[in-house]
């Protein structure tokens, strides 16, 4: 009888959020269309072609011009002459080009002019520099040949998809849930289930529950999506990128939880849900290298949950990698999951 009591209103709860979830056109657009939009956007502007050249300028003693075409001769740059060397100056000021070479002429030796902060700049510098010392007659004195490497999982598409499946599983998990739970403190419903035979707990893991329903069909539209498309590689098993997929969403389910436990309006909760997400879209590796940040942050980067998420994805469909190997990733996003729900279950309020 007690079991009774305590599944049947989890049941009745989970099937009326479903419902309320399939209800909700926009709801449907931002967790099934929004991601293969953005994974398009993204794919096809990062899309495999030949490298980018790099701008560079060319200003000093009108000698060293006739000669701009020969010494900077490289696949890699296009070059510009410029009349003065302020007037290059000012065009590498604002970005038009990457680095600036001025000839001051027989008295004194090339100059480089450029940022060393911007990687283009840095890349130009060895590029330009190469090309000058070679048609000065520069001979290298160890032989070499290039052998180019192109394989799968080594483009940015094959970096990113992971990191769109974890944004999204992040972004439902926090917003649904967040937004379903305000929006009923807001209409009294909530208030009205007090006097229903239904448990604190029962109505908080209906919420949970109901996430899992669509977790199956989001994952595999996106992923499907993502090999079809642009044959993004899956090296791991299929059931450890279940795990993981299962506890990020656990994980972010209890974050939504927690967030939204005692929020009264809508701007509070959305201030809340974007004070946790917004610092986890910046640091959790989502379009760029979480490695890209101060080594000193990366103790707090690495305990993010979105981080450990894309950690784990990536591992496994990248990397080939088992469960073993993500045990570090995926013990974060179960104490996650674990302690936002204890946490949100005691302070949870109706009203």
């Amino acid at each position: 009888m007690s079991e009774s009591r305590v599944t049947h209103p989890l049941a009745a709860l989970t099937k009326a959020r479903v419902l309320e979830f399939v209800r909700e056109p926009e709801a449907l657009f931002w967790v099934f269309a929004f991601p293969i939009i953005m994974a398009v956007v993204l794919g096809f502007a990062f899309r495999d072609r030949p490298a980018d050249k790099v701008a560079v300028g060319v200003a000093g003693d009108p000698a060293f011009k006739q000669l701009s075409g020969r010494p900077l001769a490289s696949p890699s740059l296009t070059v510009q002459v410029f009349p003065t060397v302020r007037a290059g100056l000012d065009a590498l000021r604002i970005g038009k080009i990457a680095l600036l070479v001025e000839n001051p002429g027989p008295l004194g030796p090339l100059v480089y002019h450029f940022d060393p902060t911007r990687p283009d700049a840095r890349i130009a510098r060895l590029e330009v520099d190469d090309a000058i010392q070679r048609s000065a007659g520069r001979r290298d004195p160890i032989a070499f040949r290039e052998a180019e490497v192109h394989e799968k999982g080594s483009r940015y598409i094959d970096f990113l998809l992971p990191g769109i499946l974890g944004l999204n599983l992040m972004g439902t998990g926090i917003w649904g849930i967040g937004f379903s739970i305000v929006n009923a403190r807001l209409k009294k419903t909530l208030k009205l289930m007090v006097a229903t035979p239904m448990r604190r707990s029962d109505f908080l893991l209906a919420q949970i529950s109901s996430r899992f329903v669509f977790l199956i069909l989001e994952v595999v539209l996106i992923l499907a999506f993502g090999v079809a498309a642009f044959k993004v590689p899956i090296r791991g098993s299929l059931s450890s990128l279940g795990v993981a997929t299962v506890l990020g969403a656990l994980s972010f389910a209890g974050i939504g939880l927690l967030v939204v436990a005692r929020a009264r309006t809508l701007e509070a909760a959305s201030g809340l849900m974007n004070l946790v997400m917004v610092p986890m879209w910046l640091l959790s590796g989502v379009f760029f290298s979480s490695e890209r940040f101060p080594r000193a942050s990366q103790p707090f980067i690495k305990a993010l949950p979105l981080t450990a998420l894309n950690d784990a994805l990536r591992a496994v469909m990248l990397e080939g990698k088992a469960l073993p190997a993500i045990g570090g990733q995926l013990a974060i996003l179960a104490a996650w999951g674990v302690v936002s729900f204890v946490i949100a279950l005691r302070i949870f309020r109706w009203q």
